[in-house]
């Protein structure tokens, strides 16, 4: 009788051990999936996580990108109003070679050489009391409007991308709450797991859409204001130079102003 329960616990023993190890894998297997969830790239969670909405975002920073480097080549003194080509021309003017002067600027590609050969032309020698001055700055400002146009052409395009961006933002900020209804009405509960990836949708757009729009509209208003700056530097410049031809032609009448003393 003892050998016969002694046998039995035995047979139940091993087939409650046997059931143990034959389970243990999948239950620790499915804890360990319960502990540690897939993990996401910093891309996928930051970036692909968007949607396709994030790919004309994406575009946007990389317009905003190249087109500040291209406008920061471009607005330099340099390519503007480089020192040695203003003091050559003021030197030109001061001793009223007009001619060469507008060789001179003719063959140099910066904004001021273009202004100069564009506007000096229309000196007037019989007018000797200002060379014709408002026929000149008449000729400065039409090359300012056509230059002008030309280039800040490439400066708006940055406050084109400053406005879509968060428009881009927006947009995918309503295509993730439209997935996110979608997702409740099909679903019947506000399961958080479920709605995880519409939010995301929603944040990301407009978290990037307003990390371009920032510094973008930012920059604009910095190459602008540059622009701006160097261009009246170039007016100013010329302004200076015809100053010096009526300054030599008129000498003699200007001295003849100056007493050479006053009797006291």
């Amino acid at each position: 009788m003892i050998n016969k329960l002694a046998n039995r616990t035995a047979r139940i023993t091993t087939a409650v051990m046997t059931t143990a190890l034959l389970t243990a894998p999948a239950l620790l297997a499915q804890e360990a999936g319960k502990a540690a969830p897939v993990k996401r790239t910093v891309l996928q969670a930051w970036v692909l996580d968007g949607g396709w909405t994030m790919i004309f975002i994406g575009a946007a920073i990389i317009g905003f990108i190249a087109l500040t480097i291209y406008n920061f080549m471009t607005l330099t003194k340099a390519k503007f109003c480089p020192t040695d080509l203003k003091m050559a021309l003021m030197d030109h003017m001061a001793n009223c070679r007009v001619r060469s002067a507008i060789e001179l600027a003719a063959s140099h590609p910066s904004y001021l050489g273009r202004m100069v050969a564009y506007a000096l032309p229309n000196i007037d020698a019989t007018r000797t009391e200002d060379l014709g001055r408002d026929q000149i700055e008449d000729a400065m400002a039409d090359f300012t409007t056509n230059e002008n146009r030309k280039i800040m052409t490439w400066i708006n395009f940055l406050s084109v991308i400053a406005q879509a961006s968060p428009m881009l933002g927006l947009l995918g900020t309503v295509i993730g709450m439209v997935g996110a209804f979608g997702t409740l009405r099909d679903v019947g509960s506000a399961d958080p797991s479920m709605l995880a990836g519409d939010i995301s949708v929603a944040l990301l757009t407009t978290l990037w859409g307003l990390i371009n729009a920032i510094p973008t509209i930012i920059v604009f208003y910095v190459l602008k204001n540059r622009f701006a700056n160097l261009v009246a530097e170039c007016v100013h410049a010329t302004e200076e130079m015809i100053n010096a031809a009526v300054a030599t032609v008129n000498a003699d009448t200007l001295y003849a102003k100056i007493p050479e003393g006053i009797a006291v």
